[in-house]
């Protein structure tokens, strides 16, 4: 069974303190990735974070609270440079102030009358100087005055503020229905407003910088560990490439992009075994490696049978043959490829080959002979005798027997001649090629033979290609190609593979 290769890894007993200390890095790096996203998605989920309140649908009004999440905000608030807001502070403190004044009964009318006109002042500024612009949530804006419009059951949210504040209106209803609406459905939204303050460069305030310089300080520490053990084991390497070795670490230094250390906490906590990531590694780089692998092939099928059309369509192809002989090479290490090359085959083919075939050879010549002696040498009146039939099978065979030997005698010592080093047999073989290539030039530059020559075999490798083509596509696609991979990776050795459901 041919096993995936995270299956044949061998742990190591070992427990160095390096390996703790690997894994110890690696989880102060996990740590401080889950910090990074935790930092970087505050702002746009404060609002979550504040009133801890999850929308599941945000297109129906279901909440689903998660009163048991620590309140964070006042701590992390000072860390972004948030405040809150001074418009929709004074708001939210004055509404307090009317409330408990509706609620206890306990001023005046006039006084709750001049309370009720200084909130109806606050909302309809809030309303038009629009305070929740600085912070981003203008969308929270858009849905106080659509509650107010629903609520009053007009088509002005500023009439819908005056008339809700009206103290005609409160009078005339409940103050516990009215403080409901006010304090879960406006409050919460004035709430989430805030104001950012500025650093001194102009840009907005991020303390975080603070809690991620120890870390890096720590990830600075462990990387210069790791080049001094790289250099321990490699005394060779230079420190500058010892260095460069730990590239995916450097995210983990930079300030900025730093959800880009995901890579390198990944590969740390692989490393050091607190994760398996060979399985997914092994199934993403097969479908890619895959993918890649068909494509390649077509690509390099295309530009190999190109070339060659190319060079044989080429005008000066009989220059690219006459090119062949030694005197045109000005590489002396190239000009007796060709001779090792026979020099090697040939006393192989003529020693050890050829003298295995002698039986077969025998009886093929031996069949040749006969036929010619039935067809030419014996008469017609005498080919009925069976006597006359065995002597002819008997002549034929030993003459056939005799030709092969003395061929195959004559193989071996050509054999033996060709192994041996002849400086007369290597520039006579030298020659012979050169006159070769000389006069296979000379003919297709004399006769028709070259432009006819040339169209044929650039339209057998088209053919070539188109088929090759047509095969691939009957193959299967990727698909095809991986659950194959399936099948000799988690199927038995022995007996016929199953066929991929």
């Amino acid at each position: 069974m041919i096993r995936p290769r995270w299956q044949g890894l061998s742990r190591s007993t070992r427990w160095s303190s390096w390996r703790r200390w690997d894994q110890a890095i690696a989880l102060l790096a996990a740590t401080n990735l889950a910090w990074v996203i935790f930092d970087v998605s505050y702002i746009p989920l404060r609002n979550f974070w504040l009133q801890r309140n999850l929308y599941p649908l945000p297109t129906l009004p279901l909440v689903v609270p998660l009163p048991w999440l620590p309140d964070i905000t006042p701590v992390y608030d000072r860390i972004k440079g948030i405040e809150p807001h001074r418009d929709t502070q004074r708001y939210l403190e004055q509404f307090q102030v009317l409330d408990q004044a509706l609620s206890s009964k306990a001023q005046s009318p006039a006084t709750e009358n001049a309370l009720l006109e200084q909130q109806r002042q606050l909302t309809l500024r809030m309303l038009e100087a629009n305070p929740f612009l600085s912070s981003g949530n203008t969308g929270a804006l858009e849905k106080i005055k659509n509650r107010l419009r629903a609520h009053a059951g007009l088509e002005s949210a500023r009439q819908s503020a005056s008339l809700l504040l009206d103290p005609d209106h409160i009078k005339g209803v409940e103050w516990s229905q009215e403080r409901a609406f006010w304090r879960r459905q406006i409050l919460p939204l004035v709430e989430i407003n805030y104001w950012r303050s500025l650093d001194d460069s102009g840009q907005l305030t991020d303390l975080s910088w603070r809690i991620d310089t120890p870390f890096q300080l720590l990830f600075l520490l462990d990387i210069l560990l790791r080049t001094l053990r790289l250099k321990r084991r490699y005394p060779a390497i230079r420190w500058r490439d010892a260095l460069l070795r730990r590239w995916i670490d450097l995210p983990l230094l930079i300030p900025f992009w730093r959800l880009l250390r995901i890579v390198p906490v990944t590969e740390r906590c692989s490393v050091s075994g607190l994760i398996q990531l060979e399985p997914l590694r092994a199934v993403i780089s097969r479908g890619v490696v895959a993918l890649l692998a068909v494509e390649l092939f077509e690509v390099i099928t295309i530009r190999v049978v190109d070339a060659l059309q190319q060079i044989i369509r080429s005008p000066q192809l009989p220059q690219r043959i006459r090119g062949f002989c030694t005197y045109q090479t000005t590489d002396q290490n190239d000009q007796r490829e060709l001779l090792e090359l026979l020099r090697l085959w040939g006393p192989l083919l003529l020693t050890r080959v050829g003298p295995s075939l002698r039986p077969q050879l025998v009886a093929l010549l031996s069949h040749v002979l006969q036929q010619s002696m039935n067809s030419r040498i014996r008469p017609d009146t005498l080919q009925r005798l069976p006597g006359l039939l065995r002597a002819e099978s008997e002549f034929s065979r030993q003459l056939a027997s005799g030709v092969i030997d003395s061929l195959l005698d004559l193989s071996r010592t050509t054999g033996s001649r060709l192994g041996q080093r002849d400086q007369t047999l290597d520039q006579l073989g030298t020659d012979a090629l050169d006159r070769f290539w000389e006069e296979l030039a000379r003919v297709l530059d004399d006769g028709p033979v070259l432009e006819r020559s040339q169209t044929l075999l650039a339209s057998f490798l088209e053919d070539i290609k188109r088929s090759s083509f047509r095969q691939l596509r009957d193959q299967g696609g990727v698909d095809d190609l991986i659950n194959e991979l399936d099948g000799l990776n988690f199927s038995p050795s022995t007996g016929p593979a199953k066929p991929p459901v």
